[in-house]
């Protein structure tokens, strides 16, 4: 899972900006994160709200990016 911090934090490679944060219930600026981790779904408390779908193709093409980088530096 990619995670979302906030946009004021230090750039990350493949950092994607959430560019409708009021759909995705967000209070600041906010990026998503391509830092793959795996969480319990018992910490997921309730559902804020959703990525615009642009934000979505942009976020699914940073996966594809990364899983590529990965696939790369695997060779």
């Amino acid at each position: 899972m990619a995670m979302i911090t906030s946009a004021k934090n230090l750039p990350w490679p493949l950092d994607v900006p959430i560019t409708d944060s009021v759909l995705a219930g967000l209070p600041a600026p906010s990026v998503v994160r391509m830092k793959l981790f795996t969480l319990d779904h018992r910490f997921i408390l309730a559902k804020r709200g959703m990525l615009a779908d642009i934000d979505k193709k942009t976020t699914s093409r940073s996966l594809v990016a990364l899983f590529d980088i990965s696939a790369k530096n695997q060779a």
